[in-house]
């Protein structure tokens, strides 16, 4: 079950299962709004249903429940709380088992969101979380059973991902970038969760130092929190960075961005697993990443990234600095860490995970 088919991580991570249906058990998507992605969910292979929900609140429920006895559906997925919440209602004396995963923290959750997590969570049949740091915040939070809790890390369509290439330079041509400035980037949307303000720091050093380089920030502007993108472009003015930094919005290219770029440099507040940093990693090139416990996870306590310390752009400008001038040795550390990623989250392995723990509800 899926709310809205617009773009994002959740969405993205859905797409890419449902493309590999071959190895995917029988199923259908219930989605309840349309979104700019609906032509692609559409054309995946996976059969899709759209219920909508009405002023009735209880005619939505009477035909999704109507649609999953049709389907003869053993085990509904929900991917929000609230769809978790319908599933269970919708379900009551019905064999079917409700499994949710959490693909976010509950910090910006108000009041109604978070009594409908402190209902639903202690009633699923399962609840997954995309790392452990997730899965320890709501089980200590909210006292969950620990059996109920298990850990299935998102996966990524690594076909889409294209290795570091010294041949492409579209995106040195789009810029107008000369061979002998580093080309560096991050990305992901502007929105709660990430920390670009620590970067847009860095870059301040860097211009100090008199080091050529050339930024790139690939992600949209948030009409929710429209001043975490400002911000970041007030601040480049005002110390002199905007010949050296291009904020390239909602791009629909990022594989082959991320596959020019000389290093990637990210900062987060709380994401809950970090599939930008994981494709970074996968292109081969060199990672950057703060030290929240969710980045330390997901690449071995910095074996197969950069960690520095939080905030802290003096910390981050001295370990970018020990890389210019160990390319090199950087660039071996970068080959290692694109085949680990692409072992461990790949999209099959995720696939064959959530396989396991539904055969183990039926």
């Amino acid at each position: 079950m899926l709310g809205s088919l617009n773009r994002g991580g959740t969405e993205t991570l859905m797409l890419d299962t449902f493309g590999r249906k071959d190895l995917l058990p029988d199923c259908v998507c219930i989605y309840r709004k349309t979104g700019v992605f609906e032509r692609e969910f559409q054309s995946a292979g996976v059969k899709m249903q759209k219920i909508k929900p009405s002023t009735n609140i209880f005619a939505y429920f009477r035909a999704l429940r109507q649609a999953l006895r049709k389907e003869q559906i053993t085990i509904v997925h929900a991917q929000q709380p609230i769809d978790a919440l319908y599933a269970f209602l919708a379900c009551l004396g019905l064999n079917i088992k409700v499994a949710l995963t959490l693909h976010g923290y509950d910090l910006s959750t108000g009041k109604m969101g978070k009594l409908i997590l402190k209902f639903i969570l202690s009633r699923t049949t399962v609840n997954i979380y995309v790392s452990h740091h997730v899965k320890e915040y709501y089980s200590k939070k909210y006292h969950l059973q620990s059996d109920r809790q298990f850990v299935i890390y998102n996966g990524v369509s690594f076909s889409k991902i294209i290795e570091k290439d010294m041949n492409n330079k579209s995106l040195r041509q789009e810029l107008q970038i000369a061979e002998n400035i580093i080309l560096l980037g991050m990305v992901g949307n502007f929105v709660p969760g990430r920390e670009p303000m620590t970067v847009c720091r860095l870059l301040k050093l860097l211009s100090e130092s008199q080091k050529p380089f050339h930024f790139v920030f690939a992600g949209k502007r948030s009409d929710a929190h429209p001043e975490i993108y400002e911000d970041c472009v007030k601040y480049c003015k005002e110390n002199g960075l905007t010949d050296k930094v291009t904020f390239l919005g909602s791009r629909n290219d990022v594989p082959a961005i991320l596959s020019q770029l000389d290093a990637f440099v990210y900062s987060t507040d709380h994401d809950t697993f970090g599939i930008a940093v994981v494709e970074a990693m996968a292109a081969g090139i060199p990672v950057f990443v703060n030290d929240w416990p969710v980045m330390n996870e997901i690449t071995e306590n910095g074996k197969y990234a950069t960690i520095y310390q939080t905030k802290n752009e003096e910390d981050l400008f001295q370990k970018f600095s020990t890389f210019l001038q160990n390319k090199e040795i950087y660039s071996l550390k970068a080959k290692q860490s694109s085949e680990y990623v692409r072992n461990t989250f790949s999209i099959q392995n995720h696939i064959a995970e959530l396989n396991k723990l539904y055969k183990s509800l039926r």
